[in-house]
């Protein structure tokens, strides 16, 4: 995101004498301001960068200054494009692409000659990029968002003070401060609906070190123990790993693991038809029998 802005402005240095922030601006596709800001950032980095006014004015590094062309080797390129072609599966604007170009002449040759290709685009691609790219954009200019937001409690309208654009857990999280609850949350991108900047900016604030530990978000509250058929030994091995159950003697799948979440268990369950069994913890297996009966009614009472 901006690291990836930051190496593209270095390179684009290195190979030219002289740009501009207009032209900076436009091959990334941020503001003016956004370039100023990404300059002095270089600048505090240590590398000495001059800006000229004037007809023949314009940013350069400073004339005498030698910085290594070679900084990357071959492994350190591999991952830096790796992570720049997985954060441009998601992109809707070009400025990802725009940095690739600056690294590799032939993408499809890269692709072949490296082991790992992250995509992260997923089904939800045509709703999700232009959600990361307003949201992108508003932290650049540190400018507040609006969106109606949906959970279990219903639909709300939020305001918030965006910080980062996260992907954890298989899915894509912005990390704000709620200018209602006045605290920073975690929303989920996909619960997201009509997203609009605002035009209230904000100062910068500092993130608690405990919202930045995400492994707190969830904790293991329902310890559940279920009976699978056989046949379903491919899904629990791919959704919770080969040590999440112990085959039994009468050929069934005992799988214990512990959930943060009720409704999700009981929807995870059931998505698994007559093929699992809920045996504990036996309050929830009281509920699940209460869903099915009324589910039954819906089929057999007409």
């Amino acid at each position: 995101m901006k690291i990836d802005r930051l190496i593209g402005i270095i390179i684009i240095l290195l190979q030219n004498e002289k740009t501009t922030a207009p032209e900076l601006a436009e091959r990334f596709e941020v503001s003016r301001r956004t370039i100023n800001r990404d300059i002095e950032d270089i600048c505090r980095a240590g590398i000495p960068i001059i800006t000229t006014q004037g007809a023949n004015g314009g940013i350069a590094i400073m004339e005498g200054y030698k910085i290594d062309k070679t900084l990357f080797s071959e492994k350190d390129l591999r991952a830096i494009l790796t992570g720049l072609f997985s954060l441009d599966s998601v992109a809707q604007s070009k400025k990802y692409k725009n940095v690739i170009d600056k690294f590799v002449s032939n993408k499809d040759s890269f692709l072949m000659k490296n082991n790992i290709l992250i995509d992260l685009s997923s089904h939800y691609k045509d709703t999700l990029a232009p959600k990361i790219e307003l949201l992108q954009v508003s932290i650049e200019n540190r400018t507040q968002v609006s969106f109606l937001y949906y959970n279990q409690s219903g639909e709300q309208l939020v305001i918030v003070e965006p910080y980062l654009l996260i992907f954890q857990w298989a899915s894509w999280y912005v990390m704000g401060f709620d200018d209602i609850g006045k605290q920073f949350k975690l929303y989920k991108l996909n619960r997201m609906c009509n997203i609009k900047p605002t035009e209230q900016s904000f100062e910068l604030r500092e993130i608690p070190k405990d919202k930045m530990d995400f492994s707190k978000y969830f904790t293991d509250e329902i310890q559940a123990v279920i009976l699978f058929d056989e046949s379903e030994k491919y899904r629990l091995i791919e959704e919770y790993g080969t040590d999440s159950f112990t085959p039994t003697l009468d050929g069934k799948l005992r799988f214990s693991f512990a959930f943060t979440n009720q409704n999700y268990l009981l929807s995870w369950i059931l998505s698994f038809g007559e093929k699992a069994e809920l045996i504990e913890p036996k309050e929830l297996r009281t509920i699940m029998e209460e869903r099915l009966k009324n589910a039954t009614k819906k089929y057999f009472e007409s």
